[in-house]
């Protein structure tokens, strides 16, 4: 951790800590040159009981890197607990939207949900990102270790990107009086936005639930998946090497204004 801790996210490095001091605790006590596969594997097996297939994999990505540091010859490969597959029903961008509209957490919402924003990406988006009715996505803040930490990067290497700016977003945003779109925490804008899903009778989402709705709405529209990724901030090995040529082109501008149109009619049948 500490080797790579000028290299790694501030997120990535409090996870790491998290996982050092709560998982695989029956490895701790046991000298390097001491290690055994048969080790390794109940560790992993004592952990499968009380946490998620996701969480003991990544405990064990953290481990597989120290060791392939500082004991290479040492085979710790081990079965890990298969992924399970989870079908959540989300609802319908209409239903959100209305149970969003009005509060303090309407524009977070609706930069997550509408222009496919990180919780990071949606702290970190300043006033001054907005630019000749574009937005800027190129700035993060997260919370790491009860801290907040400003980043002048997002989340990867394709998650830089700029997005026409819908005209009801953009009022929205006129509206703010501080330089940050929004001041609260994370944890903040996920607790209120839980609460008004409660209120308004719909089932649970996390934050990033508006993320996949907004994929959800690009599928449904027939958005290609080259524009789509783009427009997400998602990365493949295509869209690193081709997809920023396209950015600007009359396919782009085109599948921009379809999406904003898909949301502005919820928007005005709401007004409506």
């Amino acid at each position: 951790i500490e080797s790579k801790s000028n290299i790694l996210s501030p997120t990535t490095i409090s996870g790491y800590k998290g996982i050092r001091k709560n998982n695989l605790q029956s490895l701790m006590d046991i000298k390097l040159t001491d290690i055994t596969r048969q080790a390794v594997q109940q560790a992993i097996n004592h952990d499968a009981v009380s946490l998620s297939p996701k969480s003991i994999s990544n405990a064990y990505g953290l481990l597989s890197a120290a060791l392939g540091v500082y004991a290479p010859d040492f085979n710790c490969k081990v079965t890990l607990p298969k992924k399970q597959k989870k079908i959540k029903e989300l609802p319908k961008p209409e239903e959100v939207f209305n149970a969003i509209k009005g509060t303090e957490i309407e524009l977070p919402c609706l930069l997550a949900m509408w222009l496919s924003l990180r919780m990071s990406e949606v702290r970190g988006l300043r006033k001054s990102d907005v630019q000749n009715g574009k937005i800027i996505i190129q700035n993060s803040v997260v919370t790491a270790d009860g801290k907040r930490v400003e980043k002048s990067a997002t989340k990867t290497y394709d998650s830089t990107r700029i997005e026409d700016l819908p005209q009801y977003i953009s009022d929205l945003i006129n509206k703010v009086e501080t330089e940050y779109i929004t001041e609260l925490s994370g944890q903040a804008i996920y607790k209120r936005f839980v609460r008004l899903l409660d209120k308004n009778g719909l089932p649970h989402m996390t934050f990033h639930d508006l993320r996949h709705l907004n994929a959800s709405v690009m599928l449904q529209l027939g958005v290609p998946d080259k524009y789509a990724m783009e427009r997400g901030g998602w990365s493949t090995t295509s869209t690193l090497k081709s997809v920023y040529q396209h950015t600007f082109s009359e396919e782009r501008e085109a599948v921009n204004r379809k999406i904003n149109e898909y949301f502005e009619n919820i928007v005005n049948d709401n007004d409506d």
